[in-house]
């Protein structure tokens, strides 16, 4: 069974590349775009919009490749924090080197790195020197005192005015940065500042997928968006400057509604007068467009909440977000009445606990066939569980050995007597390094091992808090996790 499209993705890289061209006209010699979401690998859009390619941004900008360059932004609080991707399981330092690796890779312009809220960190020194070694061209934004409500302030050179000018050479401007709170807007606002100071016309927009503005304001997929930010405090709202100016219903979240009067002020400041009449008016997505099965969208959005849910649940066991945010999700589920056995591997692996006494992992396969595995001597319930998988998917019977006994026990003597692990269960990536010698030399391993790439797409969930190791595995495979907010023991193996 091949998975249900609700998105036109070649109609969205038309269009979408349409409209910003026109968007570049409209202004004189150069326009910022703010790129709100993920340039590369928006896994988020793909999830909640099934038929939308993870990399589809970036196609449509490669046919703008000749007026386009990228800026990357980083905040410096978030290099202090050692904050990480959670999509990727990287830090954001090392997700500014791989952004900048993969638009080189496709021919895009990597012009230079803003370091926001710079304030002599010494992490952030040791940061910059690193893209320094490397050629790349850093420049330093600072905090600005009373942003942004005093605009004589932020308009002037104490404000915009002390952040460094960044050198740009193509007439659209992409600003972007490894994760949210970076400060995109800030930067293009900046620049608005002193490219007007230097007699160059230059223009803003905001090309943010969510939430959609035609979409409804409690449609499943803006509602998911309103998930995904929880702990961002990001709510949807219709547009009321939208409504006031064109009698037209659009939707809009919070930050940019209540920025937009102190925007507009600083477009008046800046440039003379403002371009847009609502914060509706600056982006330029295309998405609610091209929206081809509407009910398609649905169930999956419904399905990326509940994610979206165990995650706040699993963020909220290490400290990473409070009961707040949490909350918000829960009253999003009630909202469209889902719960969480509405996620159709949650059950299966809740029921394959329930009844062997051991920590399971369950896994819906692209024909909708869900298998499981359980805890044993030796291996995880993951390992298990991606080990009936690929029997499934193989056609080979559940009762097979696909990794000989005589493979596993110098792996788990490996792991107990000479790295001093207390755990002798292979993890998923030693599980499956196991099952690569076996092919070598067994047909039938040979088959499954074969099934890998099959699994990418697939849903998984497990009744314990996976060990890191695992987790990183899952992404690489492909494989969208959740788990039920309980460790497996105390020890800090997570």
């Amino acid at each position: 069974m091949t998975q249900k499209i609700g998105f036109d993705n070649d109609k969205y890289i038309a269009l979408q590349s349409q409209h910003i061209r026109e968007r570049i006209g409209q202004f004189g010699q150069k326009l910022y775009l703010e790129l709100g979401g993920k340039l590369f690998d928006d896994f988020h859009a793909s999830r909640v919009l099934p038929g939308f390619a993870p990399d589809s941004k970036i196609r449509m900008l490669l046919s703008l490749r000749d007026q386009a360059e990228i800026v990357i932004g980083i905040n410096a609080v978030d290099i202090e924090k050692n904050k990480v991707n959670s999509n990727l399981g990287i830090t954001y330092e090392a997700d500014v080197l791989r952004l900048m690796e993969a638009f080189s890779a496709s021919g895009l312009l990597v012009g230079s790195v803003v370091i926001t809220r710079y304030a002599g960190q010494y992490a952030v020194d040791a940061f910059r020197k690193q893209l320094e070694n490397r050629g790349v061209r850093v420049y330093l934004h600072y905090t600005i005192a009373e942003y942004p409500h005093n605009i004589p302030r932020i308009v002037s050179e104490e404000g915009f005015g002390r952040n460094e000018y960044i050198e740009t050479t193509k007439p659209l401007v992409i600003v972007t940065a490894p994760g949210p709170g970076t400060g995109k807007m800030a930067i293009c606002l900046s620049q608005l500042y002193h490219e007007h100071k230097r007699g160059i016309t230059a223009g803003y927009a905001k090309f943010e997928t969510f939430p959609v503005w035609n979409l409804s304001l409690k449609h499943p997929v803006n509602l998911a968006y309103e998930a995904a930010t929880a702990d961002l405090n990001d709510i949807n709202m219709i547009d009321p400057y939208h409504m006031e100016a064109y009698g037209q219903t659009a939707v809009n979240y919070n930050r940019d509604v209540e920025a937009f009067p102190i925007l507009n002020a600083m477009f008046d400041r800046i440039l003379g007068s403002s371009p847009y009449k609502s914060p509706t008016d600056m982006g330029v997505n295309m998405v609610g467009m091209c929206i081809c099965d509407d009910a398609v969208c649905r169930d999956a959005s419904y399905d990326e909440i509940i994610c979206r849910y165990y995650k706040a649940q699993c963020d909220k066991l290490i400290g990473r977000v409070d009961d707040s945010t949490v909350y918000k999700i829960e009253n999003i589920m009630r909202s469209v009445d889902i719960t969480v056995d509405d996620r159709a591997v949650v059950r299966p692996a809740l029921d394959k606990q329930e009844e062997t006494g051991l920590p399971a992992a369950a896994l819906q396969l692209p024909d909708g066939t869900v298998v499981t595995g359980k805890s044993s001597e030796l291996l995880g319930a993951a390992s298990a569980m991606l080990l009936n998988a690929l029997k499934y998917l193989a056609g080979i019977p559940d009762d097979t050995l696909l990794i000989s006994p005589a493979v596993l026990a110098p792996i788990t003597a490996l792991k107990i007597e000479c790295f001093g692990n207390r755990n002798p269960r292979l993890h998923m990536d030693e599980t499956l390094i196991a099952l690569a010698i076996c092919a070598a030399t067994d047909e039938v391993a040979a088959q499954a091992y074969a099934q890998l790439p099959n699994l990418r797409g697939a849903e998984m969930h497990s009744t314990v808090v996976l060990s890191h190791v695992d987790d990183t595995t899952s992404k690489k495979l492909g494989l969208r996790l959740t788990c039920e907010p309980v460790y497996q023991n105390k020890r800090s193996e997570h």
